[in-house]
């Protein structure tokens, strides 16, 4: 299974809604890697840096950037988030 890994913050509609996708896909709790970069604004410079994306969530599947929630739900619609998460 792969690492999860999620930028995000507490508030975040879009970030819950990206949780609750990957739970339908048998990603959840520890499972996945969350950074509250409302908690350590560092972090989000960090996350800046590495994506160039500015918004929450950013999500990395492995050392896959597949971007934000919209990008992630595109990915299943197409068929190719299963793929990643059984890498």
């Amino acid at each position: 299974m792969p690492r999860i890994l999620m930028y995000c913050t507490r508030v975040c509609p879009y970030c819950v809604r990206a949780e609750q996708l990957l739970a339908k896909k048998g990603f959840s709790g520890d499972r996945i890697e969350k950074i509250q970069v409302d908690d350590f604004p560092e972090k989000r410079e960090e996350m800046v840096r590495i994506t160039g994306r500015r918004t929450v969530p950013q999500i990395f599947i492995g050392e896959r950037h597949v971007g934000g929630f919209d990008d992630m739900a595109a990915l299943d619609a197409a068929g190719e988030l299963d793929p990643l998460l059984q890498a």
